[in-house]
């Protein structure tokens, strides 16, 4: 279980992450809310591709995150996981 200190520092890291992306590339990435996790996607742009080390830094905020080929291009992610397995 996720302290409250945890919890909040985790809510921060999040909006963060939300708020540094949009900043970055000038769109709102999506947000789902999973089970135990919240999953950001953003799709790579050429201003993320610009600022390639930036846009790597604000993914790194996540538990865990990568990239995935669509057809339309390609969507980066990151995932905050809640819980004992989560990055401090």
């Amino acid at each position: 279980m996720v302290n409250a200190v945890g919890y909040d520092g985790q809510v921060a890291a999040i909006h963060s992450a939300i708020a540094q992306l949009t900043a970055l590339t000038g769109a709102r990435p999506r947000v789902t809310e999973e089970p135990h996790a919240v999953l950001i996607e953003i799709d790579v742009t050429e201003p993320a591709a610009r600022h390639w080390s930036s846009f790597v830094a604000i993914l790194d905020l996540g538990t865990t995150f990568g990239l995935t080929d669509t057809q339309t291009g390609q969507v980066a992610w990151l995932r905050f996981e809640s819980g004992e397995d989560a990055r401090p």
